[in-house]
């Protein structure tokens, strides 16, 4: 198999010859430890079985100052006039939106999503790698973004209570954006559709199931929805303690995969895959809070060969990180993550590491 082939047949809770490894995000100085100049070069001396791929974001620097925003330090601006914050390494964060209400909403004007250039990143994954790898494009449902264009996640579950036929009016043309852009997107060649909006912290969702129903529900199964139209497979990716939220995504939005899992959030991938595991994929699991950061490489092996025993039996499972490999990600500790899929990940799975594995819980000691 090649990854394209490995990576598909896992999000059909099939097993392939081995079990895939792929990663949302990719930051420094993990990206660049041995030598690769670009997310494509990483992928490709790495040998992962898929790929993620971003809608290309115009940021224009602006003095934060000028925008009444003293004290933040850099700052730029996107094409949707969402300010972010340029963090000391290399992330930007938003910090302020251009709605604050109803008449801000109905003044405003979204971006195009038909400009060429949100997918140029995507027609170079496409010419690169088509038909090998597996290329994943993230794009979001209608909860971030919301708080993004409100400048802060308060002011939109404020909004629920508040104003909530304000809340469907934002939601509805941010998605008329996203899913625009998911079609073309497939067209052009997007193997799998990853929506990157987190619901939840490591105590339990931002919102009730009840606001979760009502506000984020529809719009994530849209977006489901126009994927499996297409004939491609959605993941949905969100961090914290999902829980109560789990049965809606499955069950109601028909979401394909859930990435990523953070087990110091509760989220224990072996108890995800014994209640869902006939009706979704799992990925991730492998804690990038303290274990790749903080951990050694004996530490990370063994966290691998844990995680395969529970989630990868049968197959239905793609090897990832809990989140993302941050900043504080040790590039030893990933690139011992990566050996040790390798090694451990391949099919039919050890019998001895499986009966082993599901008795463990490395993540206990930090929890």
């Amino acid at each position: 198999m090649n990854g394209r082939e490995r990576f598909l047949t896992a999000l059909r809770r099939q097993q392939p010859d081995r079990v895939p490894v792929w990663e949302l995000i990719v930051n420094e100085p993990t990206r660049s430890a041995w030598g690769a100049a670009s997310l494509e070069e990483f992928v490709e001396a790495e040998d992962f079985d898929g790929i993620t791929v971003f809608e290309n974001t115009p940021l224009t620097p602006v003095q934060a100052d000028d925008i009444g925003m003293e004290g933040i330090g850099s700052a730029a601006i996107d094409h949707w006039q969402v300010v972010w914050r340029q963090t000391d390494v290399g992330i930007p964060y938003p910090e302020s939106g251009p709605i604050s209400n109803a008449a801000d909403l109905a003044a405003y004007s979204p971006p195009d999503p038909d400009d060429d250039d949100r997918l140029a990143s995507l027609r170079s994954a496409v010419a690169r790698f088509k038909g090998e790898r597996a290329i994943v494009f993230l794009t979001h449902d209608a909860f971030e973004f919301s708080h993004y264009l409100l400048g802060g996640m308060d002011r939109l579950l404020m909004a629920y209570l508040d104003a909530p036929a304000f809340v469907h009016d934002l939601a509805r043309m941010v998605m008329d954006y996203k899913i625009r852009l998911m079609k073309k997107a497939i067209a052009l060649g997007a193997d799998v559709i990853v929506s990157g909006d987190d619901y939840a912290a490591t105590h339990g969702p931002a919102m009730s199931p009840g606001h979760f129903r009502e506000f984020v529900l529809p719009y994530l199964k849209q977006s489901v929805d126009v994927a499996h139209d297409a004939g491609v497979p959605f993941i949905k990716h969100t961090d914290g303690n999902i829980w109560p939220l789990l049965d809606m995504m499955v069950d109601e939005a028909g979401i394909d995969a859930i990435d990523p899992l953070e087990p110091l959030a509760g989220m224990d991938i072996g108890r995800v895959k014994e209640k869902y595991g006939d009706r979704i994929a799992v990925m991730g699991n492998l804690d990038c809070t303290e274990l790749l950061s903080n951990g050694t490489p004996e530490e990370v092996e063994a966290a691998v060969q844990e995680t395969i025993a529970k989630a990868a039996p049968g197959g239905g499972y793609v090897l990832a990180s809990s989140n993302s490999i941050h900043p504080a990600v040790r590039p030893e500790n990933y690139r011992a993550m990566i050996h040790a899929a390798r090694r451990w990940g391949s099919y039919p799975l050890a019998a001895a590491m499986v009966a082993a594995g599901r008795e463990r819980d490395y993540c206990a000691r930090w929890r």
